[in-house]
């Protein structure tokens, strides 16, 4: 029986970066609610759900295609991330801890594509 999307590491530590970016994001300005706030938690909930579409899919291609999105979704929050701490809207050690999560996610998406 093939494992299920849930019982990936990287879809696991992937909700658990979704979860604390929509905590940490929940003290950003009201007016940006529809702008940076709003991207980077789309953003954040595309990786896992990339890693889940992939893998329902049924093919190795099609599953290793979705986590090279989900790759690139990671590589989005990171840089907003980035932008947030550079606008002073995340609190002091914020970011670091953040990006050391999507740096985590990234590794294990990266060594999950490549045991496909």
């Amino acid at each position: 029986m093939a494992i299920e999307y849930k019982e990936l590491i990287a879809w696991q530590k992937a909700i658990e970066l979704v979860v604390d970016i929509y905590h940490e994001s929940s003290s950003f300005p009201r007016d940006e609610s529809f702008g940076l706030c709003s991207q980077l938690r789309r953003a954040a909930v595309s990786i896992p759900s990339n890693i889940a579409e992939g893998q329902g899919r049924g093919t190795k291609a099609e599953f290793k295609r979705f986590l090279l999105i989900a790759n690139g979704s990671r590589q989005e929050v990171e840089t907003q991330i980035i932008i947030a701490e550079r606008l002073g809207y995340f609190k002091k050690g914020v970011c670091e801890r953040l990006l050391d999560k999507t740096n985590e996610v990234g590794r294990i998406i990266r060594g999950l594509n490549k045991s496909i």
